[in-house]
């Protein structure tokens, strides 16, 4: 049996350890050398580097639809302190820097979140579709990723079965973070807007973007371990400038368990394999 913290003990020290967390966490940043993106500019810059839409609403969550409403909310609260931020050449994004606070004029509402293995709603919850999309602009640009983290448990299926697998990126602040420096000499920035149940994101730039870029799975692959079903899936991506030849790199390997049920087809197969 595993040791419970100190906070599943007594819970009444649980906002304390949040603030403790969230201190230290932004005390860090400030002394790490780090300059960060914080201006928003009324312009939108010229060139298009990337775009994303997404779907706010997920009526196959399996939970009440009012968490889906609620996330929709919440992601157009964070995207006031997140539209038209520029990255300067050698500025460096924090996702959580830069949501810091967005919260003061409107609040959140409760929308689902993942805690502790479990998924429950919570206050500001969903935000993490957020820096799922921005984490996807990101790997599509000459942007280097700095920080990023998994989601422990992959909840929902995915909106399509040709979705590349592993392109998350969780957030929680005190404890997790999205950033990206830029290296580059070009100055880039976030757009996002809204229509309907959809969320737009582009990463826009003030020239074009010399490189194209395609994210993939070479190898995605389901497994048991224990009683749990895991997921574990190669990311790779290649670039190419012009009508050049692509250039090949492997990024990382992504391990996940899967919180749905999988189609039968998969199932059977993972029935059939060894435990891990």
């Amino acid at each position: 049996m595993s040791r419970k913290r100190l906070t599943e003990r007594f819970p009444f020290l649980l906002p304390l350890r949040k603030w403790q967390r969230k201190l230290f966490f932004y005390t860090k940043m400030r002394f790490d050398g780090n300059i960060y993106a914080r201006e928003q500019i009324k312009e939108r810059l010229p060139f298009e580097v990337f775009r994303a839409v997404s779907p706010m609403i997920n009526r196959n969550s399996g939970y009440d639809i009012k968490y889906q409403y609620n996330k929709a909310h919440n992601l157009k609260v964070a995207a006031g302190k997140l539209d038209r931020l520029i990255i300067k050449p050698g500025e460096t994004f924090s996702f959580c820097l830069a949501v810091k606070n967005a919260d003061r004029q409107t609040p959140y509402r409760d929308g689902l979140n993942l805690s502790g293995g479990k998924i429950s709603g919570s206050y500001g919850g969903g935000l993490c579709q957020m820096s799922n999309v921005l984490y996807w602009l990101f790997l599509h640009s000459s942007l280097t990723v700095t920080e990023r983290h998994g989601h422990s448990v992959e909840a929902f299926p995915p909106a399509s079965e040709s979705e590349v697998k592993g392109v998350d990126a969780t957030v929680s602040e005190g404890w997790f973070d999205l950033k990206v420096k830029n290296n580059t000499d070009s100055v880039y920035q976030i757009t996002l807007s809204f229509g309907g149940e959809t969320m737009a994101a582009c990463l826009r730039g003030e020239r074009p973007e010399e490189w194209e870029y395609e994210i993939y799975n070479p190898s995605v692959e389901y497994f048991r371990r224990k009683e749990r079903i895991m997921c574990r899936a190669e990311v790779n991506r290649r670039k190419r400038k012009g009508e050049g030849g692509w250039e090949e790199a492997r990024m990382y390997q992504n391990i996940c368990e899967i919180g749905y049920k999988l189609p039968e087809n998969i199932l059977s197969k993972i029935k059939g394999g060894k435990n891990e």
